[in-house]
């Protein structure tokens, strides 16, 4: 069973955070998720994420695809097919390439909860859990090139209508003129069509690294050590 525990891609970040101490072995992240690890694989229970910001990525996937194909001028399909190796399984949003496993390009499609996210996505750095999702899918799929596309598209009206029912909630004593005031402001923070495309669009480029591979694989070892040792697996 220890060697055929597969991590997903989009965890990858929480096995590579760095212990605090030299003489430890796994951050204290990194055992917290492997607990998580365990319980879904001992008793089929996962610790689910459920979020407004979740939720807009799952309703919006298709319309942020579509707005980094017409920003790159290129035609990127969502992928449906999930991967695996040895170590690791993932599923990529998209990929450049005749074939998925001979990919020469993995764009991940990341979508942004509104202007202010987007912007800070924009004005910082690659994120360590981004990059190393990145490397997981360049590593499935063979690929040399991968990339984290923030993607700034309208957000679906019943998420608008929730947070105009939450900012409604916090002010039941306001005005119905300074109400509808701000009930329209909240409206047009939600929706960008009139911000130019090539402006909604930020990309993170990423090489494949296989030093950094390597060393995926040597965590992923020891976090199913641990795994073992801990729960007797």
């Amino acid at each position: 069973m220890q060697n055929e525990i597969l991590f997903r891609c989009s965890q990858l970040g929480k096995l590579m955070t760095e212990p605090r101490s030299k003489s430890e072995l796994l951050s204290e992240t990194t055992k917290t998720y492997l607990t998580e690890v365990y319980i879904g694989l001992k008793y089929g229970r996962t610790k689910e994420i459920t979020s407004k910001y979740f939720e807009k990525g799952i309703a919006c996937e298709e319309d942020s695809i579509t707005l980094f194909s017409r920003v790159t001028k290129e035609m990127f399909l969502k992928n449906e097919d999930n991967l695996r190796n040895e170590w690791i399984t993932g599923t990529p949003d998209i990929f450049r390439g005749d074939a998925i496993l001979n990919a020469e390009y993995v764009p991940d499609i990341k979508t942004s909860w509104d202007i202010f996210t987007f912007f800070k996505h924009k004005t910082g750095t690659l994120e360590k859990d981004y990059y190393w999702q990145i490397q997981g899918y360049l590593w499935l799929t063979g690929a040399k090139r991968g990339a984290i596309a923030h993607c700034l598209v309208n957000t679906p009206d019943h998420l608008i209508e929730k947070e105009k029912s939450n900012f409604m909630y916090k002010n039941p004593e306001m005005g119905y003129e300074e109400l509808e005031i701000l009930l329209e402001e909240i409206e047009r923070n939600y929706k960008y069509d009139d911000i130019p495309i090539d402006d909604r669009v930020h990309i993170f480029e990423i090489e494949r690294n296989d030093a950094d591979i390597d060393r995926l694989k040597a965590r992923i070892e020891d976090c199913r050590i641990y795994i073992n040792e801990t729960f007797n697996l």
